[in-house]
């Protein structure tokens, strides 16, 4: 819709309209108005930097604020001294929190610098009760302050922070409204994320993520598609469908439908070449999905599905609602309808009540379904949810030694996984230059003057690509910038742990 509304046809001078997004679209104009005002004094326009910590959805909101800044005139830039800055939270963790507080410190000491610059925080922190205050008695120079349900009234909340003298608060509890047809800055010109639900209702006992998100609020059907189409005729190859549990989709909508039937229909969109999706809770993932997976052309061959803990015992004071052995089962059905998938998953460790044997059977979990990759965390605890008021918190000390075991098997069983595709041919997404030097084996090292290190530094000066396959492993082949966005076939010559070094056939 965005693509279609001229801003300086609006009257600016009229009412702003009731209805959304139209409303939004006024004050961008309104916004506009204000830049444009800026630039006459200072003979510049306006800077603007965006700044996400946390998931893919943080990502995919973060676009939209850099997609509403570009409209209303600012230039984005990659510096926190710019005329606005805008941080999109997480609060999974708290160490989260504690990396936000910190930056503004540092954003203090610009602001003191440059008196007109203003400074926005939204997401899933600004939700967290407690942390409104403390951002007000300690971090009063803050400008704006909204949450995860208002994200689509950043022009509206941008407007009046301009109008405003002082802190501008905005946060609303829950909501049911679902506002997507907004402007948007894609990081990637050939893939895009695209929000398909919103809110949770698993109440996991360690996660504060439904307090924050609120419950599950699924968009249309046929607003998803048409939002992909759009994607597609503006040269995007690659999308990643987005919700906290993308298997639970499509309960709430008047009409209900599954996941699986909203894969089917993605497919069938023309030029679309790849479908990822996450994340998926095991509890919810149906035959029906796994089959649809096994049938598709172009549903990537990786799925992210979160174990946490391989102890049915801890399982249950998660509230995760599925036994080690359903897991099991589950992961064996997938291997065996799609056999050449990579799954990947989260494991925490040390989680209330934790005992070296649970902890076994999380690491037998490990070795029984060869994950190609997990992301290990220590238990941190978060006010507010059931697990932190558990009384027999694990200390960290008791956690170290079994983490560290744990680890060690997770890299040594996704290092086989990832390898035993070496001397393949499989297609690649290619998506940026390589870094210089990171293509070249980590951790290694040559004697002087030896064929090896003839070898490592002549590949150091070969301009290098980054391309990404269907099961998500990464590979650097010799290439250079006219290659990002094309799927290509590429050789994989050698696997150094969790990437490829290969070639273009």
């Amino acid at each position: 819709m965005y693509q279609e509304i001229d801003l300086d046809k609006i009257d600016i001078n009229s009412k702003p309209p009731a209805e959304e997004p139209a409303r939004q679209y006024y004050f961008m104009a309104k916004c506009r108005e204000w830049v444009q005002e800026f630039e006459r004094k200072k003979g510049r326009r306006p800077t603007a930097y965006v700044t996400t910590f946390g998931c893919q959805m943080n990502a995919r909101d973060s676009e939209k604020l850099a997609g509403i800044l570009e409209q209303a005139g600012y230039q984005i830039i990659d510096d926190e001294k710019a005329d606005f800055v805008i941080f999109n939270t997480c609060t999974v963790r708290d160490n989260a929190n504690q990396r936000v507080y910190g930056r503004l410190g540092e954003l203090n000491g610009h602001k003191r610098r440059n008196p007109d610059m203003k400074i926005a925080l939204c997401g899933c922190m600004m939700q967290e009760p407690g942390v409104i205050e403390k951002l007000r008695k300690s971090y009063s120079f803050v400008d704006l302050i909204f949450g995860t349900h208002n994200i689509y009234k950043f022009a509206e909340l941008l407007y009046a922070s301009y109008e405003a003298e002082g802190m501008v608060i905005d946060i609303w509890k829950d909501t049911d409204k679902i506002v997507e047809d907004l402007p948007v800055e894609r990081k990637y010109s050939f893939k895009s994320g695209i929000n398909i639900m919103f809110g949770c209702n698993n109440f996991c006992s360690y996660c504060i993520v439904p307090y924050v998100r609120g419950r599950e609020r699924s968009r249309k059907p046929e607003d998803i598609l048409e939002e992909i189409r759009r994607l597609v005729a503006d040269g995007v190859v690659e999308v990643m469908l987005l919700g906290q549990n993308v298997n639970s989709y499509g309960k709430n909508l008047d009409e209900p439908m599954t996941f699986a039937q909203l894969l089917r229909e993605v497919e069938k969109i023309e030029g679309l070449k790849r479908i990822r999706f996450m994340t998926s809770h095991p509890k919810d993932l149906s035959d029906e999905l796994i089959e649809v997976m096994a049938q598709s052309k172009k549903i990537c061959r990786h799925l992210h599905l979160p174990l946490q803990s391989g102890s049915t015992r801890i399982l249950e004071r998660m509230n995760r609602r599925y036994t080690k052995e359903q897991y099991l089962e589950l992961a064996q059905r997938i291997r065996d309808r799609v056999p050449d998938i990579a799954i990947t998953t989260d494991i925490i460790v040390g989680f209330p009540g934790e005992t070296p044997e649970d902890l076994e059977e999380t690491i037998d979990v490990v070795r029984r379904v060869k994950f190609d990759n997990a992301f290990t965390f220590i238990y941190s605890k978060r006010t507010g949810t059931p697990a932190a008021a558990m009384e027999d918190q694990v200390t960290r000390e008791q956690v170290k030694q079994g983490f560290d075991r744990l680890l060690k098997v997770v890299q040594d069983t996704a290092r086989s996984q990832v390898s035993r595709y070496q001397g393949c041919v499989m297609e690649a997404l290619i998506e940026e230059v390589t870094e210089k030097g990171h293509a070249v084996e980590e951790g290694h090292s040559a004697k002087k003057g030896s064929a090896r290190e003839e070898e490592l530094s002549g590949r150091e000066n070969v301009p290098m690509v980054t391309g990404r396959l269907s099961n998500n492993t990464i590979v650097h082949v010799p290439g250079d910038a006219s290659m990002i966005g094309k799927i290509v076939q590429v050789s994989l010559d050698e696997c150094h742990g969790f990437y490829y070094i290969g070639h273009c056939v």
